[in-house]
């Protein structure tokens, strides 16, 4: 009976009977049945097809399905025997096999390596020869939506769906070999039709590649015909997305399969006709036919550069193959001689790749790195770094890496940043870091010079990263070093996170080399042996580290030290009452906390600063003391302690950001687990810091810096942990304490502001409320007592001016803190005989008289210091009248009976109009006046829209100060307010006039004449007026003048502004529109800012731009009715998020009314209570967002 042939025995190397013929191949069994023999792979008809792992074996059609389990039990035997099994044996395995449950089967045993000679067929997998199906990879979209309907040829198949580059570029390969001026046609065309362009070349043309340049100019008039402007490339449709990518690709999928082929070394005229064309096109003036041509031939070099490389390995490894040969003691001279030729071979073809490399770069990148477009310049860039990587044997040398060094200048900024980021790539590559020595000595300057002085911060940024890396390797100069790390100060945040680790990385080597002074690791260990984790105030190895970075701070800071000083100086006396801003030394702190992980201990940083290290204290123990050196090394002076506490308190605040952020995981869910762990540590963090608080103003409250940055410290405490504590009230009440001493002591405005806002802070929690107001209280008595001592002894000649000045700044803060009615009210009462006016008056009295006076007449000296008394005793009676509108606008809304009286602003108007009047041009003094005048009369406005209660009749009627009052004649609430008198708005004008050219002279510009207006002739401070010197002077300071001047006009124009809007000034032409057309005079001379704020006066543009910020309450309209040619009546409508649709309909009702939005004081910070900072109480939310822009 036939048998068909096992795969196994096929593949059975131990197969014995290697002569054996197909007529031997069976033999009679004594039990009748026919025995097989394994037919050897000789004799196999399928043999050949086999060998070459084309074909697949089959089975003889007359082999019986029955015998190929018998064959397939007797192989596994004949692995094992080299004779036949006999009958007996076969038997016993069939019985055995019956007898037994089926087994997995054993692993296949691998064939023996013994056998003979025969020829190895292909391997199938484990699976029984079916395969597991592979995940589908996901094919790169295609811009499908590219090819129109009449696009056919190469163009369609390269850009359609489902077809690979490599797929298409071997067929093409085909095209071309079976023809190959018509496939050159086709790659031309494709070219042209990637640039946006539709017409054509023919075969005529290819075969006159002399021609091509002309050809290409009738192309490129006859396209330019059509004005099209765009092309894919460039263009931002969605269909063109991955456009490039699958152009690139095609053409290195060319080039590839062009080395695969051997066209690329056997028919050289394919890649010289397509670089005749490219390059060609490349040089058009026309930018798209310029653009699509080099990108194209980019990626040609590219794909080249690969095979350059690939080239070279394989040259090398067989040059060394064949110095192996040549060294073995029987040399294979064949062999050698084999070698050899496949060296010289491997060198010709990296010969003809090295030509077409030198001609694309020649021909294209020369030209094309100083393309007028930067578009193209970037694609340069980032190709020759390409190329530099791919090819380093090639383009990693001097002569191709000068052209990065010369495009750091470039003057478009990507191109700059493209040359950054592929020189860091370079600097990353430690072994190549030889070739980049000549390159860095040489282009050095320019990288510091990018970092320091780079117009895009981003660049900054990318460049103070790779200069860390320069310095890595140890090509940057010491100068150098200390230049970036200054940038540590820089304003840009991008640049101080950029140079954080190259900081960190300078602290490092100055510790390692005081540790080396100290006596290294062995000396430190006698001196301060191991560091105790449980007492953070012991001393350990981080106080070094410390040491080290404040001293390098110092340092890096002591450049521009003094010119700083000066600024701050002027800024401090030109501007009065602003925000705290953070100082250059706490910006720096975030980047430090950043770069020196060690300062993120914030414990331990606070044990240092709170050690006892004085001079006093190391005599004491002697010099033979062996930790005297590592403490007198450990010493702090005062700006270095200065410095640290700023770390301190951006450690503090990173520690508790981290424990908030742990409260959630990677996906943002949060855990009870994770919340208590996060409870737990804020606890911790609390405790500590009420501990140390106290102990750090003790020891550095006398100095006003280090005392303004512990009482900033305080203000990240968190008061609800504390206040949960059972000690808590005591323990907080001995804080305030100590910051009552520093208000008390200390006449620096930056820790008068601090120490209040701290009070502020902590009388917005309950429980904290009542110790607060005690404390409050003990520095009302004491300050307002001292200033009623100052004033009587005015006449006398021992009057402390400073004390006065310090004094009444000091009221000026209590005032914003806490409610100051019934103090400023208040009239003691002496039992002298004789007292004095300043005893007996009330304290508003007290500074309406120091208003109206200068305090310093007579001393031309201290004219800053008069400024000073000046602009807070009106901040401090501001602050007052704050408080009693708030609680006139209580009153008014829950409906308490008696009904409030307003109070009489007149002795406070006429005080300023008489500051405004003996002063004169644009000192602070004078604008101050004239801003609290409309800051006071636009307060009491603000009364008419206050909301009534929900029943008419329970609405209180307000009773005006004087029934004989001219300004109160009525005790209606809209009637019961008067506009600002023609004085002061006279006054107010001229102010504005002197601001107006100030700013004016310092900028350059030039103002609308005045136009018969006397308010301008008005004459000018001599001291307002600008030096030629600092008129023309550049830099810093003077940049710094003019942000001063325009914030203060800005300032003054907005309040004049919302004073118009509020109907402040008297109706008529000598009145608000006086006013109004005065504000818009120059509205398009002044800058951007100034105009911004002046449009508020338009009726088309009520807000629009600040009413998606504004989120507490929706920006005031301004309607303008009436018809073409009439003057226009305003009011303000207040909008809401409720009744927004309903403004239209109510617009004559509240014209009649005459209302003004509720300009509801409530605390700047809290929200609860308090009137807020200063030149905050009056400005609309959508102001303050102007002004920011």
């Amino acid at each position: 009976m036939p048998v068909r042939l096992s795969s196994m025995d096929l593949s059975d190397p131990a197969t014995p009977h290697a002569s054996s013929s197909p007529n031997d191949a069976t033999s009679t069994r004594r039990s009748g049945r026919v025995k097989h023999k394994p037919v050897l792979l000789q004799t196999d008809p399928n043999a050949s097809l086999l060998a070459n792992g084309t074909g697949k074996r089959k089975r003889d059609a007359n082999i019986e399905e029955d015998d190929v389990d018998i064959i397939g039990s007797e192989s596994s035997d004949l692995d094992e025997s080299n004779g036949d099994p006999d009958e007996e044996e076969l038997k016993e395995k069939r019985r055995k096999s019956r007898s037994k449950k089926p087994v997995a089967k054993p692993a296949a045993k691998k064939p023996k390596t013994s056998a003979p000679k025969t020829t190895s067929l292909p391997v199938r997998p484990a699976t029984n020869g079916v395969k597991k199906p592979s995940k589908p990879r996901q094919p790169r979209a295609k811009p499908s939506a590219v090819i129109d309907d009449e696009a056919t040829g190469l163009f369609s198949e390269v850009f359609s769906q489902g077809h690979p580059a490599a797929a298409v570029a071997s067929e093409w390969i085909t095209r071309y070999e079976q023809h190959n001026t018509n496939a050159m046609c086709e790659i031309v065309n494709f070219v042209l039709k990637c640039t946006g362009c539709d017409l054509q070349v023919d075969v005529h043309d290819i075969e006159d590649p002399d021609n091509a340049a002309s050809k290409l100019e009738d192309l490129q008039e006859e396209h330019q015909a059509k004005k099209i402007t765009d092309y894919p490339l460039i263009s931002r449709a969605k269909a063109y997305t991955s456009f490039r990518a699958t152009m690139t690709g095609f053409f290195r999928s060319l080039v590839q399969a062009a080395h695969a082929a051997g066209l690329l070394y056997s028919d050289l005229a394919m890649i010289e006709n397509i670089e005749v064309w490219v390059t060609a096109m490349s040089s058009s003036s026309f930018r798209p036919f310029r653009h699509t041509a080099t990108v194209i031939a980019f990626a040609m070099e590219s794909t080249l550069c690969a095979v350059y490389s690939e080239l070279a390995d394989s040259t090398a490894n067989t040059m060394r193959q064949k110095e192996g040969e040549q060294k073995k003691k029987a040399v294979n001279k064949k062999r050698v001689a084999d070698l050899q030729n496949k060296v010289a071979e491997g060198e010709r073809k990296s010969g003809l790749v090295n030509k077409e490399l030198d001609d694309i770069f020649n021909a294209v990148f020369m030209h094309r790195y100083r393309d007028v477009d930067p578009k193209i310049r970037v694609d340069c860039v980032t190709a020759l770094g390409t190329w530099i990587i791919a090819a380093p044997d090639k383009f990693f040398t001097a002569n191709y890496l000068r052209y990065l060094g010369w495009l750091l200048s470039d003057t478009s900024a990507p191109t700059r940043a493209e040359v950054v980021r592929h020189l860091s790539k370079l600097y990353k590559r430690k072994e190549d870091i030889g070739r980049l020595r000549g390159f860095t000595e040489r282009f050095r300057p320019r990288y510091v010079e990018m970092a320091i002085r780079d117009a895009e911060p981003s660049i900054r940024a990318a460049a103070v990263e790779m200069l860390d890396l320069v310095r890595d390797t140890g090509l940057l100069e010491p100068d150098d070093i200390d230049n970036i790390g200054r940038l540590i100060f820089d304003a840009e945040p991008k640049v101080r996170k950029a140079v954080a680790g190259f900081f960190g990385e300078n602290i490092n080597d100055l510790f390692e080399s005081v540790v080396e002074e100290l006596g290294g690791d062995e000396g430190m260990a006698e001196a301060i042996g191991e560091d105790d984790p449980q007492d953070p105030e012991m001393p350990r190895r981080s106080w070094l580290k410390f040491k080290c970075l404040a001293e390098v701070l110092e340092l890096y800071s002591a450049e521009d030290g003094e010119e700083n000083a000066e600024l701050d100086a002027h800024t401090t006396g030109l501007i009065a009452g602003d925000m705290v801003e953070p100082s250059k030394y706490a910006l720096a702190a975030q980047a430090v906390c950043q770069g020196v992980p060690d300062v993120k201990d914030w414990e331990i940083l606070a044990g240092y600063l709170l050690y006892d290290n004085s001079a006093a204290t190391l005599n004491s123990r002697g010099s033979k003391s062996p930790d005297y050196h590592f403490k007198e090394r450990c010493q702090l002076n005062e700006f270095e302690a200065m410095l640290l506490l700023e770390i301190l308190n951006e450690s503090v605040k990173q520690r508790l950001l981290e424990a908030l952020e742990s409260e959630t995981d990677k996906k943002g869910k949060r855990s009870k687990a994770r919340v208590d762990e996060a409870r737990e540590a804020q606890e911790n963090v609390a405790i500590h810091l009420a501990e140390v608080v106290p102990r750090l103003l003790r020891k550095f409250g006398a100095n006003p810096t280090t005392a303004t940055v512990v009482l900033r410290i305080e203000q990240v405490l968190n008061l609800e942990i504390f206040e949960e504590l059972r000690q808590g009230s005591t323990a907080y009440a001995a804080l305030l304490d100590e910051i009552n001493k520093q208000f008390l002591t200390h006449v620096d405005g930056h820790v008068l502001g601090e120490a209040s806002n701290a009070m502020l802070r902590a009388r917005t929690f309950e429980d904290l409320q009542e110790v607060t107001d005690g404390k409050l209280q003990e520095l009302w008595s004491e300050t307002v007592s001292s200033l009623r001592t100052l004033t009587s002894a005015r006449g006398g000649q021992d009057v402390d001016l400073d004390s006065l000045q310090n004094t009444v700044t000091r009221i000026m803060n209590l005032a914003r803190v806490s409610d100051c009615v019934s103090i400023f009210e208040d009239v003691p009462r002496f039992k002298s005989k004789n007292p004095t006016p300043a005893m007996t008056d009330s304290l508003a009295t007290i500074l309406m008289n120091l208003v109206r006076s200068d305090p310093f007449e007579g001393e031309d000296e201290r004219g800053d210091d008069s400024n000073v008394v000046t602009t807070n005793s009106m901040k401090a009676l501001l602050f007052y009248h704050m408080w009693l509108v708030r609680s006139i606008q209580t009153s008014l809304t829950t409906g308490t009976n008696p009904a409030p009286r307003l109070p009489d602003i007149d002795p406070l108007a006429d005080a300023l109009l008489t500051a405004m009047i003996t002063r004169s041009g644009t000192a602070a003094a004078r604008v101050e006046a004239a801003e609290a005048c409309l800051d006071l009369y636009t307060l009491y406005a603000s009364l008419r829209n206050v909301s009534a209660p929900a029943s008419s009749k329970d609405r209180p009627t307000v009773t005006p100060p004087n029934k004989n009052s001219q300004r109160f004649r009525s005790t209606n609430l809209d009637s019961s307010f008067s506009p600002i008198p023609p004085s002061c708005q006279t006054c107010i004008l001229t102010i504005f006039a002197g601001v107006e050219k100030l700013y004016a002279r310092l900028c350059h510009r030039k103002l609308e004449p005045a136009a018969d207006d006397a308010i301008d002739d008005a004459p000018e401070d001599p001291e307002s007026d600008v030096d030629e010197d600092e008129d023309t002077a550049t830099g810093e300071k003077s940049q710094t003048r003019k942000l001063l001047a325009e914030r203060s006009l800005c300032e003054l124009a907005g309040k004049m502004v919302l004073a118009v809007v509020g109907r402040v000034f008297a109706p008529g032409a000598e009145g608000v529109e006086k006013v109004r057309s005065r504000l818009k005079r120059n509205e398009k001379r002044l800058g951007a800012n100034y105009r911004e704020v002046v449009a508020y006066l338009d009726e088309k543009k009520p807000r629009a731009r600040a009413a998606s910020k504004s989120k507490a309450k929706a920006p005031a309209a301004v309607v303008k009715k009436g018809g073409k040619g009439a003057k226009s009546k305003e009011r303000v409508v207040e909008v809401s998020s409720e009744d927004e649709e309903e403004v239209g309909g109510d617009e004559e009702d509240d014209e009649e009314n005459g209302e003004l939005p509720d300009d509801r004081i409530e605390d700047y910070n809290t929200g609860k209570e308090g009137p807020g900072n200063v030149g905050t109480w009056l400005q609309v939310e959508e102001e303050d967002e102007i002004m920011g822009d």
